[in-house]
């Protein structure tokens, strides 16, 4: 087949050669731009929307807060004094004090760390264990692929809540008296056992509609290998659509993770997050609001940030949508 780009050399009249040896047409100005492939052309789409630099101005804000929280907040987010229980906002603490005299303004902030670390991890062990299943299950085909699917349909039948609430209760229930990394950890695992065959069937759906492209069929012709295929063809060629609903699924992870919080059966203390803060506030609301309103308006934040950079993302690698 021949390639459209490359033209036959033959010399016309007002077609001069260049220097590299490629004839150049009178009168037509010469482009030095290099040919971008679809993650160039995304970028080049993405910088020239509004919403794309707000919302990452917006992560990169609370990724700071999750990686140094000292450096927005000098206050103690785990310790407090009684005699400033429901304290009104001040210089000290601009948010405020909760029941037990601790800075409220210190633990919206120190609680960016807990959530976006557990929704970042549980993100990455999704994708990864859905998208090995999607290739395995797309790429193989036949029996493979049926018994991986009906497994994945179980999981994808249980309720999500009801899923988390029983794993949760069962290994990090009231009395365990689990560390804090084990909290996060079971947190953590908990969301990639309920989410990972969503990620799972549209892995597959995309082997299965690039397994038989014309540079895949060559490369199995030339006797390139299973994992050389994968790896350099397939999985290249499939992430976009992993990449779009990973950037979204941190903003559903961090709602999830403050909803599991906020139930009881999510993070517990010592760890501090944004869903323990709206449940401890929730029986003051009126007599001080703030202790709810200003964790709930970071987590608000956080997740329409992310869902709005999966959005741009989205729109930036869909040509249907540009």
């Amino acid at each position: 087949m021949s390639d459209p780009s490359t033209a036959s050399i033959v010399s016309t009249p007002g077609a001069q050669p260049t220097d590299s040896g490629t004839p150049a047409t009178a009168g037509q100005p010469q482009s030095n731009e290099k040919p971008r492939g679809l993650l160039g052309d995304a970028w080049r789409d993405l910088r020239r929307k509004p919403l794309f630099w707000i919302a990452s101005t917006l992560i990169v804000i609370f990724v700071l807060m999750a990686l140094f929280p000292a450096l927005f907040a000098p206050g103690d987010p785990v310790n407090g004094s009684l005699s400033r229980s429901l304290g009104k906002a001040s210089g000290d603490a601009w948010f405020g004090y909760d029941l037990q005299g601790r800075d409220v303004y210190a633990r919206v902030i120190y609680g960016a760390s807990a959530s976006i670390q557990v929704a970042v991890l549980a993100v990455l062990g999704t994708l990864l264990v859905g998208g090995t299943m999607g290739i395995i299950s797309g790429y193989r085909g036949g029996w493979v692929d049926g018994l991986l699917s009906r497994i994945a349909d179980v999981f994808f039948g249980l309720p999500f809540v009801l899923g988390a609430i029983v794993i949760l209760t069962t290994f990090n229930g009231s009395g365990s008296g689990n560390s804090k990394v084990k909290i996060m950890s079971l947190v953590t695992i908990s969301l990639i056992v309920l989410s990972w065959p969503v990620v799972m069937r549209l892995m597959r759906s995309s082997v299965l509609a690039t397994k038989e492209a014309d540079y895949i069929v060559a490369a199995r012709a030339l006797g390139a290998g299973t994992g050389r295929i994968i790896l350099k063809h397939l999985l290249p060629n499939c992430l976009a659509p992993l990449l779009v609903y990973g950037t979204i699924m941190v903003g559903s992870f961090i709602g999830a993770e403050a909803t599991l919080s906020f139930l009881g059966v999510g993070l517990k203390s010592p760890v501090v997050s944004w869903g323990i803060m709206i449940s401890d506030g929730k029986d003051f609301l009126r007599v001080a609001p703030g202790l709810v309103f200003f964790p709930a308006a970071f987590l608000v934040t956080a997740v329409l940030s992310f869902v709005m950079l999966g959005e741009a993302v989205r729109e930036a690698l869909d040509p249907k949508l540009r």
